[in-house]
């Protein structure tokens, strides 16, 4: 039965000010009952604060065999990395 219908990817917030981490995937037929089944499924424990849910023919992903050409110039602009500043210890999240 839920295989005939669209299978959506699950991105949940732990807390304000962190990013969405995907966490699973449901089958839902529409948007809301995407979020309402993700809410049930996981953030059960109080995990999170935010849900987006995508539905999965709508993600497009590069292909492994190009990773090479895709990613490679971003290796010359070192100045694009953090890895200069000195982090504060009582910062938490970056």
């Amino acid at each position: 039965m839920s295989a005939d219908l669209p299978l959506w990817e699950v991105f949940v917030r732990a807390r304000g000010g962190l990013s969405h981490r995907h966490v699973g995937s449901i089958h839902a037929a529409d948007a809301r009952m995407a979020i309402d089944a993700a809410r049930d499924a996981y953030t059960r424990r109080q995990e999170g604060v935010s849900l987006w849910v995508v539905p999965s023919a709508a993600i497009t992903a590069s292909d492994p065999d190009e990773a090479g050409p895709l990613f490679e110039p971003a290796a010359d602009k070192v100045y694009r990395h953090p890895t200069f500043y000195v982090v504060p210890a009582n910062v938490k999240n970056i």
